[in-house]
């Protein structure tokens, strides 16, 4: 099983990244940076330009980048996990260490739902979800950011139980609809509940996907008014196109896609988005691990699929799983800007891709070859195990 990474000795760190051939923002509105070296002091961002103007004295730890493209690391809204790196649907270790080499540095819980006799009465609800926020703010599986201790509604909920849990630090809901709350006026009413205590809220759409889960249409879907609408294009079935659409044109939520739905209704609801002039509303999930199995290039095919197919420029394919996401999410991540967590992905077209470069290499499809990653200013992982390699690669000097 993949450990909790070491996090240093406790002695200041900085990391200077230099070299850069391509700085990828994480920003929709401005996606390009014109800067070529990032320098990092502890876990957090404090420089962002051109090497010859800034202060890289002092470095600790410096990444030779040799011309390869940055990212923000990459986020996945949707996941599932149960205990540290384990998944008991695919009886499989280290399915986050995977995705880490994937270039995923944060997760999102939408329900810790497949843990074995996961509890449903109100009691049991909360103690679960309070033991899962607290498993992962303490343990972190190769570094990974895991956003977990979030609760499935039931019925009979009132609104200090909700109270309780934001109390308690539990600051997300899982995927309403999984739980015996199907219908729209409890539904709403318990999202609200939520949302006035500050715990975002995830809905289930589409098809069935569990047992217990149901079929949640756009009526329940628009009166829940949830925060995020949970795979938009099924997990894995997806609703009607004229469906899909109200929901697009109903409300101004998140629209998230996952790799575990239906790409034709995904690529269906992006163009709806950008017919709308609203694709800051993308955002990208997994679904994982689920029966479909566990995905650690979900993410970064989700990024190649909806660039090439859905004629999105890369680099704002890429903001799909990282600045969007972090705004929508309020985190501290997903943007290389001053003060933003030292969260990275070095990346670059793979070896013999028929694209000139990155971008274009993601425009036709191709996944990136993945060189490095970096999570609060500490080097995880170097080449991929699960990529190709990339046509560049960065090198380490220092810790």
């Amino acid at each position: 099983m993949a450990h909790d990474a070491p996090t240093g000795d406790g002695k200041p760190t900085r990391l200077v990244i230099r070299n850069i051939g391509l700085m990828l923002s994480g920003a929709i509105e401005k996606p390009i940076l014109d800067a070529d070296t990032i320098v990092c002091d502890n876990d957090r961002i404090t420089a962002v330009g051109r090497f010859k103007d800034l202060d890289t004295e002092g470095a600790t730890t410096t990444i030779d980048a040799k011309g390869s493209a940055i990212a923000p690391g990459l986020i996945d809204s949707h996941v599932h996990p149960v205990a540290g790196d384990w998944t008991p649907r695919q009886s499989q270790l280290s399915w986050i260490d995977s995705t880490l080499h994937g270039g995923v540095t944060t997760m999102i819980s939408a329900g810790e739902v497949h843990t074995p006799g996961r509890p449903r009465d109100i009691v049991g609800l909360k103690a679960h979800a309070i033991t899962s926020q607290r498993m992962f703010e303490a343990f972190r599986p190769s570094g990974v950011k895991v956003h977990a201790g979030a609760p499935v509604i039931e019925q009979g909920m009132v609104e200090d139980d909700f109270k309780e849990l934001a109390a308690a630090g539990v600051k997300l809901l899982g995927e309403v609809g999984l739980g015996s709350v199907k219908d729209a006026d409890t539904a709403r009413q318990m999202v609200a509940w939520a949302r006035k205590y500050g715990i975002q809220s995830t809905i289930h759409t589409g098809g069935p996907s569990i047992p217990g889960s149901g079929l949640i249409d756009k009526d329940v879907v628009l009166a829940a008014d949830t925060d995020v609408i949970g795979h938009i294009n099924g997990g894995h079935t997806a609703l009607p196109d004229d469906q899909i659409r109200c929901i697009c044109e109903g409300c101004k939520r998140g629209l998230e896609l996952v790799h575990n739905g239906n790409e034709r209704a995904a690529l269906y609801t992006l163009r709806i988005a950008r017919e709308m002039k609203e694709l800051e509303r993308v955002i990208l999930g997994t679904d994982g691990p689920a029966g479909s199995g566990v995905q650690p290039l979900g993410i970064i095919r989700m990024v190649s699929m909806l660039s090439s197919l859905g004629d999105i420029p890369a680099e704002i394919a890429f903001c799909f799983a990282t600045g969007n996401t972090a705004r929508m999410r309020d985190l501290d991540c997903g943007l290389i800007e001053v003060g933003r967590a030292a969260d990275f992905v070095l990346l670059d077209k793979a070896q013999h891709s028929a694209g000139k470069n990155l971008l274009e290499s993601v425009q036709l499809g191709d996944i990136p070859g993945i060189g490095m990653t970096v999570i609060d200013g500490i080097v995880r992982t170097h080449r991929s195990r699960n990529t190709p390699p990339s046509s560049v690669m960065p090198e380490l000097f220092g810790s």
